[in-house]
């Protein structure tokens, strides 16, 4: 089963497959700019990412706010939007991560909300295996708060929000190229200082 979904993501992977989303995309913001009531299916694509995404950045209690603050100002910027060569996500990744750094310039959150999909260490079956996980998420919690916050950033956008290498390189304003070198730099330290 895991070897099929593989191989879709390959599959959607694709140039073509990209240059349709990127169509449909497209076709969506400008029925949202003609037609505000459009616009709830650009929310309903983009609001699980951008929510995650500001969960990491400023904390679930505050990624709600955040999260409608970003549609707020995306619905009432729309008229002025242009796509410039990038994805409508992108640019809202942008108001996102303006907005999460106007509100929090040095917090970070825990690398829990970080890595959703690593278990909680009290999640075990047994004493032996909570301990096991416990020591191990500590370790991983304490290389993650050792990194600056421009690299907790990128990891915040590649895990926590989705986003391909190609969509941060949007978000951050760098080249694909230098995204994909820097998360590669990240993870083979933090493979090398966990190991």
């Amino acid at each position: 089963m895991a070897h099929s979904l593989v191989g879709t993501e390959r599959l959607l992977a694709t140039p073509a497959c990209a240059a349709v989303a990127d169509d449909d995309e497209a076709a969506l913001v400008r029925a949202a700019q003609e037609r505000p009531e459009a616009f709830a299916a650009l929310y309903e694509r983009h609001v699980d990412a951008i929510y995650r995404y500001l969960q990491v950045r400023a904390g679930t209690d505050e990624a709600a706010d955040l999260t409608q603050q970003v549609f707020l100002k995306a619905f009432a910027a729309l008229p002025k939007y242009k796509a410039r060569g990038l994805p409508f996500s992108a640019w809202l990744f942008r108001i996102a991560r303006n907005l999460a750094a106007d509100r929090h310039r040095s917090r970070f959150r825990t690398p829990e909300e970080l890595l959703p999909g690593v278990a909680q260490p009290g999640s075990a079956a047994n004493p032996e295996e909570t301990a096991l996980r416990t020591e191990m998420y500590e370790r991983l919690r304490s290389l993650l708060v050792e990194l600056d916050l421009e690299k907790r950033e990128l990891l915040a956008l590649r895990f926590a929000a989705g986003l391909s290498s190609r969509q941060i390189a949007g978000v951050t304003g760098r080249s694909e190229a230098a995204v994909k070198k820097q998360l590669t730099r990240i993870l083979r330290t933090l493979k090398e200082k966990y190991g």
